[in-house]
């Protein structure tokens, strides 16, 4: 190697990856909120025939308004912020932390699977109180008047441990969609042809990025779904809850509802979270790529 080869780029600061994050995540969740809703209805209906997206969709509008569509958007776009900056944050962390651990050069496919389950475990604790409120406001029968109303009542009846109801299903909604997510990244990435120009990789970005999202979806759903029906149910005093534990309950669904069930609100999960996902990394990636033009050398 020459004496004046370019050194490769230093690491951004860990305040450009959480900044990065944020804006992503606000981005995504603007445009694909509605469908959250529609696939939270989906998955809290326990009867073994559903409507299905686009039934589901109409209803909400005919019965309710299209507002309602919106209803329950505070609390995850207070979240967004937070809980994506900590996704990107964390598995900028994880990655170099796994890199020093294991005494490789750089990151491989097993490293990025497991930088993804543990960057979408620390996301997990982030996210529980602000994904509770939303449920429960995006609930057809749901009463309360807003996000402060769902916290007063929750931490009223079952004390501040309440707002963490679900706790586990979510450590494990995120743990397999984030290692599905940028595992499969990894995979893609290397599959497509190299970026030699900065609308290529643009482009790429937005491929991987969107298949990621739909593997992570496929491997998650059914974590969600329990997820969904543990935090949709508010807990009565001496009576056990019929969905408590993830794993427990996947078998419940399953016996109970069929399989099927166990992917009730796949589709507009899917279509909100492959394309959202390539959204994500594509937002992240033309962000991380202005701060570095910012900060100048040694960062480009």
């Amino acid at each position: 190697m020459s004496s004046d080869a370019k050194p490769p780029p230093k690491p951004l600061p860990f305040i450009a990856n959480f900044a990065a994050g944020a804006i992503a995540g606000i981005s995504e969740i603007l445009v694909f909120y509605p469908l959250d809703v529609v696939k939270t209805r989906m998955q809290l209906d326990t009867g073994k025939t559903t409507q299905g997206l686009v039934g589901t969709f109409k209803s909400i509008v005919k019965e309710e308004g299209a507002g309602r569509l919106y209803r329950g958007l505070v609390p995850p776009l207070l979240l967004e912020a937070p809980k994506r900056a900590v996704k990107f944050a964390a598995n900028d962390f994880w990655g170099k932390t796994y890199l020093q651990l294991s005494g490789k050069a750089k990151i491989d496919q097993q490293l990025s699977i497991l930088t993804g389950c543990t960057a979408g475990a620390t996301e997990s604790f982030v996210v529980v109180p602000f994904e509770l409120v939303k449920i429960r406001l995006q609930d057809k029968t749901s009463t309360y008047k807003g996000p402060m109303d769902v916290v007063k009542q929750v931490v009223a009846k079952d004390g501040l441990l309440g707002l963490y109801a679900g706790m586990e299903a979510t450590f494990w909604r995120h743990v397999w969609w984030n290692g599905g997510y940028f595992g499969s990244i990894f995979q893609v990435r290397a599959l497509l042809p190299k970026a030699e120009t900065q609308q290529a990789q643009l482009t790429n970005n937005l491929i991987s990025g969107t298949i990621g999202g739909f593997m992570g979806t496929v491997i998650n759903t059914p974590f969600d779904v329990v997820k969904s029906r543990i935090q949709g149910t508010p807990k009565t005093p001496g009576v056990v809850p019929k969905y408590n534990w993830t794993y427990p309950a996947l078998v419940t669904i399953f016996r109970e509802e069929g399989p099927a069930a166990l992917y009730k609100g796949f589709v507009p999960k899917v279509l909100r979270l492959a394309p959202g996902g390539g959204v994500l990394l594509l937002v992240v990636e033309f962000t991380l790529g202005v701060f570095r033009q910012a900060l100048g050398p040694p960062y480009i």
